[in-house]
């Protein structure tokens, strides 16, 4: 069922405008070059700390680290877990580099399960440290991408295995509401392609507690094929929310939709057929019914769009690439949809960057939120375009997310330049929680990976996150506290 005008003016009328920020983020209109409405603030190139405009929030400034890992405030500590072609799994193999999307279970024994996805593309030969096709463990033998699944045990050991081998280009992923989690190739590779042997670009089911569900393993065809990114589950509802990180057309949000009398639950997704359920692609449309053709046409925080949901022809993508299935008019579409994160009743999304390929103005980054019960689509996050992202303080392109249990987001950053994590309280305020100090590039042209994997430990008191590459898993840990209002 569409949803009208009239329809769309009460629920904006309902949720006042979307303006008044609640839940757990704000608009982070004091951020470093966070664009509110038309002015964009900035840090100033005289202020001694970089982020003395946080104005209170957070846990002070970052304390350099002598082992030139990860920069932290005071009283903030943080141990490798896993470390690409260092660590080793328990077969004696290497652990898997470029370290993606991540997330925390509680295990047996009072133990904590990670699934920690590698975002490794095309052919094996192509890399160092690929996931080891592991016994039973594997779709396409020639795909050097997967997932590991690492256990933190209460007395501080770490062991690690494989959960699914033969995969490609795993990114960001997403956990479900019955423990376990789902993992996304964003690729669209087919088989006789870039040296594949099947066709790629699915989303895959991994449980961390039960390596016996894992064995044989089986793309989720229901939920498309394309350059998948990131996924939530609506618990109440039980549709899944999926983002995909593509151009040349921008990418889409998609929703899919489960069969009528269908129950969610551990390895139920593996046993639907190939087209099961409803997936859909959103469209937006403004207060006064006018369509959306991109976000990046949104230019003040606080804007609401509607949104309907188109059906896709052929959610195989067998002849043309989902995203190109769709004429100018029919969806809306946006530059690197990436990370999300449920919570607060709804999914928040992240638009990393807009510039030429994207009709309307540049960003260096956006965070929605998309409320399933009014159907709107909220811009919490605008961060102008850094015109010095070497500066430590800047922002841009955010990515992986995750909603804190202290109050607000934590977000991982994928810019250009200097690499953060950071959180954002429900006032708007900005903080740093950590900076990335590991160089992978020279003394005279320093380079610093994307974080990514950011997700709070089950009982809140660890928050891990991955450096990308060369791919490393870190544990932080401190004395956490809640975030004034």
């Amino acid at each position: 069922m569409s949803l009208t005008r009239r329809d769309f003016a009460g629920r904006i009328a309902v949720s006042g405008a979307g303006i008044a920020l609640a839940g757990s983020v704000g608009a982070l209109a004091s951020a470093p070059n966070a664009l509110a409405s038309t002015e964009t603030v900035s840090v100033g190139e005289d202020a001694e700390d970089p982020w003395d405009r946080h104005g209170g929030a957070g846990y002070g400034p970052l304390v350099p680290d002598p082992d030139g890992i990860l920069a932290l405030p005071a009283g903030f500590t943080y141990r490798v877990l896993t470390h690409g072609g260092r660590t080793r799994l328990e077969s004696g193999e290497p652990t898997p580099s470029h370290h993606d999307g991540t997330a925390a279970f509680d295990g047996p024994r009072g133990t904590t399960l990670l699934v920690n996805n590698h975002e490794l593309g095309g052919p094996r030969s192509r890399w160092e440290h690929p996931v080891p096709l592991a016994e039973g463990l594997v779709y396409d033998p020639a795909a050097a991408g997967g997932c590991t699944v690492v256990e933190l045990r209460p007395g501080g050991q770490v062991a690690e295995w494989v959960g699914i081998a033969g995969t490609s280009t795993n990114c960001a992923g997403g956990s479900t509401p019955w423990g376990t989690w789902l993992t996304c190739e964003e690729t669209e590779d087919r088989a006789g392609s870039n040296g594949m042997t099947e066709d790629h670009g699915y989303v895959f089911e991994v449980d961390p507690a039960d390596r016996r569900a894992n064995r044989g393993p089986k793309p989720l065809k229901a939920l498309g094929r394309y350059a998948h990114e990131a996924v939530v589950v609506d618990p109440g509802r039980g549709h899944l929310y999926l983002t995909e990180d593509a151009s040349n057309p921008n990418g889409l949000l998609y929703r899919w939709t489960p069969p009528e009398g269908f129950r969610h639950g551990r390895g139920r997704l593996r046993g639907l057929p190939d087209d099961a359920g409803r997936l859909q692609a959103f469209k937006c449309f403004d207060s006064g019914g006018r369509f959306v053709d991109d976000l990046s046409r949104a230019t003040r925080i606080g804007t609401v769009y509607g949104v309907d949901w188109i059906d896709v022809p052929d959610r195989d993508a067998r002849t043309t690439s989902v995203r190109k299935q769709f004429t100018d008019g029919q969806v809306t579409r946006a530059r690197k949809l990436e990370g999300m994160w449920w919570g607060d009743g709804g999914a928040y999304v992240v638009s990393s960057f807009a510039r030429a390929e994207s009709p309307g103005a540049e960003h260096d980054g956006q965070v929605w939120f998309y409320d399933p019960r009014r159907r709107t689509l909220t811009l919490k996050i605008l961060l102008g375009v850094d015109a010095g992202p070497a500066r430590d303080g800047a922002l841009d392109g955010p990515d992986n997310i995750t909603v804190s249990p202290y109050g607000g987001l934590v977000v991982a950053e994928d810019g250009d330049g200097v690499q953060h994590l950071f959180g954002a309280t429900d006032s708007g305020r900005t903080y740093p929680i950590a900076r990335n100090e590991l160089n992978i590039g020279t003394e005279e042209a320093p380079e610093y990976s994307e974080f990514a994997g950011v997700t709070f430990s089950p009982d809140g008191r660890t928050l891990f996150a991955c450096i990308q590459k060369p791919g490393v898993l870190l544990a932080i840990t401190g004395p956490w506290k809640r975030q004034r209002r």
